[in-house]
């Protein structure tokens, strides 16, 4: 299924608009004024996003790091014709006061999203480079599809792509101790979240 791409007449949609032209139970994205319809995740995309929500939010919490780990329906306005939506995401707990009621006022620090057909030129280059611009600090891109992840960290402005440790193993800096197997989100099926998170938490890789 393809995205639906919706806009005004002559200058598209503000930051504003989107939130009024948006129901609450669509996702969507605004970009360069256009809005992007998404489909209903996919049961893969949707486990994928689970188990990394699931580490992430128990690595927060054990280690008391604060912050705050959103799913795929928190808006980030990032400018007066951009909102993206991404599929995961990470807001350091020094910067939670941009999240408002409605949708957080600024970009996250770490942003994921998981690849599928329609959003596979939007995820490599159009949002990348918009969270590039935006200051986020990693951007995590989870590909099924083509069996690969990919780990952007921003230095001096730009990202720059983090080589994986044998292959498989990346470790945030945005989140101190946590890392992650990027195999276990390409596995089919995939993991056992709780045999994840055991080892995650005991700081130890299999190497």
């Amino acid at each position: 299924m393809s995205a639906r791409h919706v806009r005004e007449a002559e200058n598209g949609y503000t930051a504003e608009e989107f939130f009024k032209q948006i129901k609450d139970w669509e996702k969507a994205d605004l970009i360069d004024g256009v809005v992007y319809m998404a489909p209903p995740d996919t049961p893969r995309e949707d486990e994928i996003c689970y188990l990394l929500r699931f580490l992430m939010r128990g690595c927060c919490r054990y280690w008391q790091l604060g912050g705050e780990v959103h799913g795929s329906r928190v808006a980030f306005v990032l400018g007066r014709w951009d909102v993206l939506e991404p599929d995961l995401s990470f807001v350091s707990a020094d910067r939670t006061h941009l999240i408002l009621d409605t949708h957080v006022q600024g970009a996250p620090d770490i942003a994921v999203e998981i690849v599928t057909d329609e959003s596979l030129q939007r995820d490599y280059e159009t949002k990348k480079l918009l969270y590039e611009e935006a200051g986020v600090r990693e951007y995590w891109i989870a590909d099924p599809l083509q069996q690969q992840c990919r780990f952007y960290r921003l230095s001096r402005g730009r990202f720059v792509e983090v080589p994986l440790e044998g292959g498989r193993i990346f470790r945030s800096e945005v989140l101190p101790g946590f890392w992650l197997d990027a195999q276990w989100l390409l596995a089919e099926p995939l993991p056992d979240e709780f045999e994840c998170l055991k080892q995650v938490l005991s700081r130890e890789t299999c190497r």
